[in-house]
């Protein structure tokens, strides 16, 4: 009884020869962009239910502020600062200390495994949470910049300039916000670091340049918003120099953009540990 291979026989099964398994072909990376608004929504839809709280915590403590100054401050230039000062302070408040209480409580619980799972950019990421955190201060800031303007007699001609402000302004507040949270070894240190953020926008950017130390203006040259509150400020005079005016938002841009560059490297350092 002789034996026929299978794949000699008619009709049979023929062996499949096999073949090195190649390498899987990867997708192309996600954008920037699209991942950018993923995060963007993901974090807004988040955020939703604290809306109110934040949106009258922030507007009530810088329309306060701009009240008790009303005390102490008369009119004319220290005016403008006050009312540019305690605007800001809005984005401040968000983007400083509630960022930094963000991020470090997202990696104290270990949410950075989250997002270092999903396939988009570390700066989506960042960029993404500061965008959606700063979209609460559009109402505070047009609210305190509008009651500020009424209550030292201020005019609203050039209220517009809050849309290159806010934005500009609340990126360089939002990187180093972030940071702070990212690089911070506990999250109580984080909220430490952005109180004291907080506070140093509130003493050196609500309170008149003209009345400070020649020390103290030296330090309140090296905080971001200070160039955000001399933007809107100098547009309260009858003849704005729109030039200065450009260079501190110019500023704002720059500071803004290494801020959140120190945020994208920072998220990188935290969410690899």
């Amino acid at each position: 009884m002789s034996v026929v291979p299978a794949e000699v026989r008619p009709g049979g099964a023929r062996a499949v020869p096999e073949t090195a398994p190649g390498a899987a072909e990867l997708g192309p990376p996600a954008r920037l962009w699209p991942s950018l608004v993923a995060v963007y929504r993901a974090q807004l839809s988040r955020a939703r239910v604290a809306r109110i709280p934040l949106l009258f915590v922030a507007t009530f403590q810088s329309v306060g502020i701009a009240v008790m100054m009303r005390g102490v401050v008369d009119s004319g230039h220290e005016a403008q600062s006050v009312v540019a000062g305690s605007s800001v302070l809005v984005v401040a408040y968000v983007a400083l200390n509630l960022l930094s209480q963000y991020f470090g409580q997202l990696r104290a619980s270990g949410g950075l495994d989250h997002y270092a799972t999903l396939p988009v950019p570390p700066a989506a990421v960042v960029l993404g949470a500061a965008a959606a955190y700063a979209s609460f201060t559009v109402p505070g800031t047009l609210v305190t910049a509008v009651f500020g303007c009424a209550l030292f007699g201020l005019p609203l001609t050039n209220l517009w300039i809050l849309v290159a402000v806010v934005p500009l302004a609340g990126a360089a507040l939002a990187g180093l916000g972030a940071a702070c949270g990212l690089l911070a070894p506990r999250p109580e240190l984080a909220t430490l670091l952005g109180q004291l953020g907080m506070s140093a926008a509130l003493l050196l950017g609500v309170l008149p340049a003209d009345r400070m130390p020649e020390a103290v203006r030296l330090a309140r040259d090296l905080l971001p918003s200070t160039y955000g509150v001399e933007a809107y400020a100098r547009t309260f005079g009858a003849h704005p120099d729109w030039a200065v005016v450009l260079a501190d938002l110019g500023v704002c841009a720059g500071v803004g953009v290494v801020s959140l560059a120190a945020a994208t490297w920072a998220y990188r350092r935290a969410a690899v540990r």
